[in-house]
């Protein structure tokens, strides 16, 4: 067949097409959001273009390398093919340079610059679309990529999906600042990575400010302390000085005494099993063991189990809140 004008012409269209879509795949690979496939991929069924997508980003230098490997197929090869080619179509030396000029010009641009940025543009959706095409040419360059990799092994480097809590919060700060969530919403999360940094000593009541009442006492005999006291829990204290026999709560005593009639009991009676925990327990463990158990309040001891003080769940749900203050 001779060389022809529509020869020439379709294949810079093949070149260009060619590095075009290799250029926009490396740049969403590069700039999709991983955490984004995962949560696609964990709704979908196993053999889903997402959970493929997610074994592509994982391996993504041995990607990367598939990409680059046909990218430079379509630019080089393809262009000394074109080369040859345009000399057999244009006779001039003069019209040869500017066919090489408008040539590169185009490549730059419609081969490199515009698909890159539409990859970073529509990442998710061309990184799915390109599935099937990688994989098969992962399996087509099989041999060549061991190859590769026996050569230069960070290739085979697996990236796995991970964060830190410095991440989360710098996602959530700018997701408020870009609207994409409420700023009350961001401020929450602010809140929860807050406790991880507060224990139950930072937020119990002392011993010395905690409501404590002689176990062997009757219900009528602080009938004018519970009255004039609101606090909801009360710890019953035995002959000891860390002997705790349980504690109560303050409604469960004025039943008693108002409406059962029954003055004479003993607190020792009435109280409750105690919960102790560590007094450096971390405040979000605190919260899931109140959630476990969803007892009200629990006694802090020292690393002798020594009484130290008391802390309800709302004193951690406090901080969640932002009602709570450091007070040191």
């Amino acid at each position: 067949m001779e060389p022809s004008v529509y020869g020439l012409i379709l294949l810079i269209f093949i070149i260009l097409i060619g590095s075009a879509c290799c250029s926009g795949v490396e740049a969403a690979f590069l700039a999709v959001n991983s955490i984004r496939i995962l949560e696609i991929a964990s709704r979908q069924k196993p053999k889903s273009s997402a959970n493929q997508l997610l074994k592509l980003r994982r391996h993504l230098g041995r990607t990367l390398t598939v990409i680059t490997i046909t990218n430079n197929g379509f630019n080089i090869i393809g262009s000394l093919i074109l080369g040859v080619y345009g000399a057999l179509v244009i006779n001039s030396n003069y019209g040869l340079t500017l066919f090489s000029i408008a040539f590169y010009v185009l490549v730059v641009l419609v081969g490199e610059v515009l698909p890159k940025a539409l990859g970073t543009r529509f990442s998710l959706q061309i990184a799915l679309l390109s599935v099937p095409i990688l994989g098969v040419l992962n399996t087509l360059m099989r041999p060549f990529l061991i190859l590769i990799e026996q050569i230069f092994p960070v290739i085979t480097a697996e990236n796995e999906i991970s964060t830190d809590e410095e991440e989360i919060r710098q996602m959530a700060k700018i997701g408020s600042q870009k609207g994409f969530i409420e700023a009350d919403e961001a401020a929450m999360i602010f809140k929860v990575f807050q406790l991880n940094d507060l224990k139950a000593k930072d937020l119990m009541i002392p011993r010395v400010s905690a409501p404590c009442i002689n176990g062997s006492s009757n219900l009528d005999e602080i009938s004018q302390l519970i009255m004039s006291d609101n606090s909801q829990w009360w710890v019953i204290l035995g002959d000891k000085v860390d002997k705790i026999q349980g504690v109560v709560r303050r409604e469960n005593i004025l039943e008693k005494l108002l409406i059962n009639g029954e003055n004479k009991k003993l607190l020792s009676e009435i109280c409750e099993p105690v919960d102790y925990i560590p007094e450096m327990i971390k405040a979000d463990q605190l919260l899931t063991r109140f959630d476990k158990d969803h007892k009200g309040v629990k006694v802090v001891v020292d690393e002798f189990g020594g009484f130290v003080g008391i802390i309800g769940a709302e004193a951690v749900l406090s901080v969640l809140a932002g009602w709570w203050k450091n007070q040191s």
